[in-house]
């Protein structure tokens, strides 16, 4: 019961994303071609909302699932880390067409070719945690 509410809230987080036709795979692709400004504008809402809610989460002195009070570390100075990160954050995203977020949804409607790109994101992850400390930040 304690983890309900967060099943309903990625339940709902799902529905936006379809209805908002995130998933499709259409919209990348005119995004990534520069043809419409309909993914940008979901991102930069998406965006916009977080920094409310952050700013919220702050003000209010929010806590986490375990009763911690939300804190932010200040970011790392730095350009090479998020040039590259985001490279091949577009890379994998332009390749498979899904984002972390739809994958999860894709693979509810469906589309079990995305677990094997769950695995990869998976496997991906632990790789990086595996060999971050010798790539140059």
């Amino acid at each position: 019961m304690k983890y309900l509410k967060f099943l309903i809230l990625g339940i709902a987080f799902g529905l936006v994303l379809i209805k908002a036709e995130v998933i499709s795979w259409y919209r990348i692709y005119e995004m990534f071609r520069f043809q419409s400004f309909h993914m940008y504008g979901v991102i930069g809402s998406a965006v916009v909302t977080g920094m409310i809610l952050l700013a919220l989460a702050k003000k209010l002195k929010s806590k986490d699932m375990y009763g911690n009070f939300i804190h932010v570390p200040p970011k790392d100075k730095g350009w090479k880390r998020y040039l590259f990160g985001g490279i091949f954050f577009g890379l994998g995203w332009a390749l498979t067409g899904a984002c972390p977020g739809p994958m999860y949804i894709l693979i509810g409607k469906g589309f079990t070719v995305f677990i094997v790109v769950m695995i990869s994101a998976v496997f991906g992850t632990f790789f990086y945690g595996l060999v971050k400390d010798k790539l140059p930040h």
